[in-house]
């Protein structure tokens, strides 16, 4: 303590009362001393919470009521400024809008997850995995292997084995999130440090605004179908195309936008409600993707391509790499979520909600949508002699025949497809980028306003190019998954070797010096993090130049590249290990040897007075959530804090 007055202040702040005559005291006292503080007792005591729709509506449109500690806007600059920053309910001052920085630091979007919306039990990861495999683009990667020149078979094992791995990446990184119960740019804050996390997060910004708008332009596909099976087979030719480029035509187009527009209204609900989209959407793709599987082998009079769809009959080393690059394309295809898996298992209502449920039923899922796919293709094949990558593409050829069955048929089929296309964008899609957005804007973005603006930014991307062949997409997904391979294997190396476990919460949400995770530095960067995210990337490089057809890359340049998920990881994974070993953080459980995994420390933490105990931190530095594991913690970085001045 610097003086008695310091002293006599922090008693009285542990002791006091929590009235709000208090409370503005407290604040008063210390705002003099810079101090920043959480007031989490906001004004809603009283409010009785919304028991109707309509009721539920108007809270969410309207205005909320002024603050006491509200000041009205002096000038016609700050009244648009108040008009657009998002309104925070646990507030992180004693004024009514916090700065930028601060609002980076702690907002609603990114606090952790309160008990009242941890709601996912295990059936809401079965659901979210049954919806999210049931969709377009599952089919089109399952038929990697057939467009490699793999048989049934060969192709189905593939999937297997990468699902497989998919799946056990998913339930490492999720394990962060269902204990803790933080958001993936809370997270990457841990190991990359408060402000270089930035970085990390817009780069999966950007692969998410990317993939909702392939998305869109797969389920825009669907439309089409609809439209053609409504007003005939013929509508592309009698709409006249004024598109400059031949992998769009000006029909192709309205419906893209037609299925951007109907995507809007379902960008307004809050994340924690989508569990009743993916009840309703596994309930329904399911039976369309088995009807069409039923027809089509109807159609087919039960004949199969059970061999190789291509003239190219690959073998000897061809034939392994061409299995690899199979198996690769199911890591490219999830890489997105296998990174931000912590937006979703933050909401797990119990230990393991979101651990064993997707470590089951995701392998299982896609390898039974994708044996639909596999059959389908080769049932199309005997009818049709072409190799088709698409099941809309199959389903287009039934309109050949326009008689009111197959319209009907082909109608059914892609409405459901479409409601299959819209819950997978916006759960996988919408919702990552909005979350990551309230990370790097969030005075003025909340996850809401981040999913309208990933769809604007949709528009821009002109998906149309990348879907113009199977090499060219699944060129894309290699392309940036050696990007966030490389982050992925950082974020785990520093959860499971250098920490075990060991999170420091309050740390999470804090820039003081000394904090934990400002890593010694105003620049809030972790210089091993990015030294290994970095050249984690090396290895992978020159073949990802090979993938854009440079000339000159050797072809044991392009096998490293084809492996590119695993070697981006492992590389960082390893680099950042060894960093920590020869120079540990501030952070690492005390009296653990580097190698001694016999003790774990995650622990479930409860949250609900999150806000509170955070401006007792801000306050006296004093982290709450870990007095009885000081022996835990190092004792270095407690010291290096306390010493800067906050007590």
């Amino acid at each position: 303590m610097t003086s008695a007055n310091d002293a006599a202040s922090a008693f009285e702040i542990l002791v006091h009362k929590p009235t709000r005559e208090n409370d503005d005291y407290l604040l008063s006292k210390r705002h003099g001393e810079g101090v920043t503080v959480v007031d989490s007792s906001g004004d809603e005591e009283a409010e009785e919470p919304p028991k109707s729709l309509w009721q539920r509506f108007v809270k969410a449109v309207k205005p909320e009521a002024q603050s006491p500690y509200d000041e009205p806007p002096k000038n016609w600059r700050e009244k648009t400024v108040r008009f657009l920053e998002v309104t925070q309910h646990q507030r992180a001052s004693n004024r009514r809008a916090e700065g930028i920085v601060e609002s980076f630091l702690f907002n609603d979007d990114l606090a952790p997850v309160e008990a009242s919306r941890r709601v996912w039990d295990w059936k809401q990861y079965v659901f979210l995995w049954v919806s999210e495999s049931f969709n377009v683009n599952t089919w089109q990667i399952s038929a990697t292997g057939l467009q490699l020149g793999l048989n049934w078979w060969q192709t189905w094992i593939c999937i297997w084995v990468g699902y497989m791995a998919v799946a056990s990446f998913v339930a490492i990184n999720s394990r962060i999130g269902n204990f803790y119960h933080i958001a993936f740019p809370i997270s990457s804050r841990i190991s990359f440090g408060i402000y270089f996390s930035l970085w990390i997060v817009l780069n999966r910004v950007v692969m998410g605004c990317v993939w909702y708008s392939v998305q869109t332009y797969i389920g825009s596909q669907t439309v089409q179908l609809m439209l053609k099976a409504i007003f005939g087979n013929n509508l592309e030719e009698r709409i006249p195309n004024t598109m400059d480029t031949q992998n769009i035509t000006t029909f192709g187009f309205m419906c893209f936008m037609i299925f951007w527009a109907a995507q809007l209204p379902a960008l307004w609900f809050p994340p924690h409600t989508l569990k009743y989209l993916f009840t309703v959407k596994s309930i329904i793709t399911p039976f369309a993707a088995f009807g069409f599987l039923i027809w089509t082998l109807k159609k087919s009079h039960g004949k199969l391509a059970l061999g190789s769809l291509n003239d190219v009959h690959p073998h000897g080393s061809e034939l392994g790499w061409n299995f690899v690059i199979s198996i690769m394309s199911a890591l490219d295809n999830l890489s997105t979520l296998i990174l931000n898996a912590p937006d979703y298992s933050r909401f797990a209502k119990t230990r393991y909600s979101s651990i064993y449920s997707q470590l089951v039923i995701l392998p299982v899922m896609y390898a039974i949508i994708s044996i639909i796919g596999i059959i389908v293709t080769s049932a199309a094949y005997t009818m049709y002699g072409i190799n088709y990558w698409s099941p809309l593409d199959v389903l287009g050829r039934f309109l050949d025949h326009s008689t009111a069955g197959n319209r009907g048929g082909v109608f059914m089929i892609a409405f459901c497809f479409g409601i299959a296309q819209l819950g997978s964008n916006i759960a996988s899609n919408s919702i990552s980028a909005g979350t990551d957005m309230t990370a790097l804007l969030p005075k003025f973005i909340n996850i809401r306003r981040g999913g309208y603006i990933c769809a604007a930014i949709s528009l821009a991307i002109c998906p149309w190019n990348l879907m113009a062949s199977s090499s060219k997409f699944t060129t894309a997904l290699s392309a940036y998954a050696v990007f966030l391979s490389s982050i992925s294997g950082v974020v785990c190396a520093d959860y499971y070797v250098v920490r075990k476990g060991l999170i420091s919460l309050q740390h999470c949400y804090s820039n003081a010096p000394g904090t934990l995770y400002m890593y010694g530095s105003r620049f809030g960067t972790n210089w091993r993090a990015v030294a290994a995210y970095v050249l984690g990337i090396v290895p992978n490089f020159p073949g990802f130049l090979g993938s854009l057809d440079v000339k000159g890359v050797p072809s044991g340049a392009m096998h490293v590249y084809h492996l590119n998920y695993l070697v981006g990881f492992l590389v960082s994974f390893l680099l950042y290990s060894i960093f920590c070993y020869f120079s540990p953080v501030n952070g690492m459980p005390e009296g653990v040897g580097f190698f001694d995994f016999s003790r774990w420390f995650e622990r479930w933490v409860e949250v609900d007075d999150f806000a509170t105990r955070r401006k007792q931190f801000e306050i006296d530095g004093v982290d709450p959530d870990n007095n009885e594991y000081t022996d835990e913690l190092s004792s270095a970085s407690v010291d290096n804090f306390r010493n800067d001045g906050k007590v």
